[in-house]
């Protein structure tokens, strides 16, 4: 009789080749068999019968905080909102205190997170205007999921904003690179028109969609002349996305789940905390996201998952903090949108797993295929529930979402065959590790 270290039986499982009701053996971390394994044995046996099984599902684009301000967040907090969200690995972003910029603080980083990390992890570093001459070898490094460059300035002290040494950070190295792309001249040069103190939703008048738009069309003329692969984070606007299309050559697109899911009428609603970098902007940048889902111009969602203490999203425009909270509330919000018809669960596996592995080049990620890590989110279809800021993990509390019903929920995180969230139980303890990337493919 064949045996594996633990079967799930009787899943609707979300394969790469379509849904089928299966078992799925795993073995050592991974998966050994999909199929009819009703003759074999495990040490561990989960029922998913009336389930979807999904493979591990990842959130490329989050902010733990991690050296940094843990009343906030920290990497043990942000990863255990993600397990209890659904997600299997989370991409962790280099504007911490201090930034993720060199060998020394990117060891550092990756020695703190071994046995602190409840799912696996991957690391950016940041691109400076003082250590271009290290991206490339930094990039190279284990467990580095890309460089990433704020070409418009957000939280932190990394900023590129000039053609010039934009162009330096693109030549070196060979990887793709993650653009937060604003321009930066642009918000300097519009920052004095607004009064302090005005509306929030000022916000999105600041920021407004040419200074999306600007960025990024410098940032393709770049990659074009350097032949330099790029992926623009969260693109916020029709006209950014319309325009990508044509430079599908170097250019891998990430929407954000703010912006599939709030319009500018939530800052009338949630006042500071619907401030973030590139603003939510009206509707009918929301029908062009989703326009982009739809036609395979987006290649991943993430959370962006941003936060901050309530006495700072509470401060007064413009000195309210930008960023949202996001990576526990992820996948219910996007699972709602799958049964409100808006996309189908394969898509959103697409999106959410298969995307981001192969735009950064995640090893055995993304997909349930035999080989692969034994990384599943567990999801219940016809679960409605309400997100609570009582369920939130993060020390900061709240959620943009709160109070909203969602019918879609995960129910099971597994990460590498080890059960690490049931029902809204955490199991066991922290035994999150570094994600392996391919630094010669990982161009998507």
């Amino acid at each position: 009789m064949t045996s594996f270290d633990l079967i799930l039986r009787g899943g609707r499982c979300v394969l790469p080749w379509g849904e089928e009701e299966a078992d799925i053996g795993v073995r050592a971390g991974r998966i050994a068999a999909i199929g009819d394994l009703r003759t074999a044995s495990a040490a561990q046996e989960i029922d998913c019968k009336g389930l979807h099984v999904l493979p591990g599902l990842i959130d490329p684009h989050v902010h733990l905080r991690d050296p940094g301000d843990p009343a906030v967040e920290t990497i043990p907090t942000g990863t255990k909102a993600a397990v209890l969200g659904g997600i299997t690995a989370v991409f962790d972003m280099p504007n911490t205190t201090p930034s993720i910029t060199s060998q020394e603080a990117l060891e550092g980083k990756r020695a703190y997170v071994e046995g602190k990390s409840w799912c696996d992890i991957g690391f950016y570093v940041g691109a400076g205007k003082s250590n271009i001459p290290e991206l490339a070898a930094l990039e190279l490094e284990p467990d580095v999921c890309a460089i990433k460059v704020f070409a418009g300035s957000s939280t932190g002290d990394l900023l590129v904003e000039d053609d010039a040494t934009l162009e330096r950070v693109m030549r070196s190295g060979r990887r793709r690179i993650c653009y937060h792309s604003e321009d930066e001249y642009r918000l300097q040069e519009r920052k004095p028109l607004f009064a302090a103190g005005g509306p929030h939703k000022l916000h999105a008048e600041w920021r407004d969609v040419e200074c999306a738009f600007l960025g990024t069309r410098r940032l393709m003329a770049l990659a074009r002349e350097t032949g330099r692969g790029a992926h623009i984070l969260h693109v916020s606007t029709a006209e950014e996305l319309e325009y990508l299309r044509d430079f599908r050559d170097v250019a891998t697109v990430e929407v954000l789940v703010n912006h599939l899911s709030q319009t500018d009428e939530a800052y009338d609603r949630l006042g500071g905390y619907a401030v973030m970098n590139p603003p939510i902007r009206d509707a009918r940048h929301m029908a062009a996201a989703w326009a982009a889902v739809a036609d395979g111009t987006v290649d991943c969602i993430g959370s962006d998952h941003a936060p901050h203490s309530r006495a700072a999203k509470e401060r007064p425009w413009p000195a309210t903090a930008a960023g949202l909270t996001g990576v526990q509330t992820l996948v219910p919000i996007m699972l709602d949108h799958v049964n409100a018809g808006r996309l189908s669960l394969s898509r959103m596996v697409d999106l959410m797993a298969a995307g981001p592995a192969r735009v950064y080049g995640a090893v055995a990620k993304g997909r349930l295929c035999a080989g692969y890590d034994a990384d599943f989110t567990v999801v219940d279809l016809k679960k409605t529930r309400t997100i609570e800021e009582s369920w939130i993990a993060s020390p900061c509390g709240w959620t943009p979402f709160a109070g909203q019903s969602c019918t879609g929920w995960p129910v099971m995180t597994i990460v590498r065959g080890q059960p690490v969230m049931r029902e809204d139980e955490v199991l066991g303890t922290p035994a999150g590790r570094p994600v392996r990337f391919d630094t010669g493919l990982a161009r998507g």
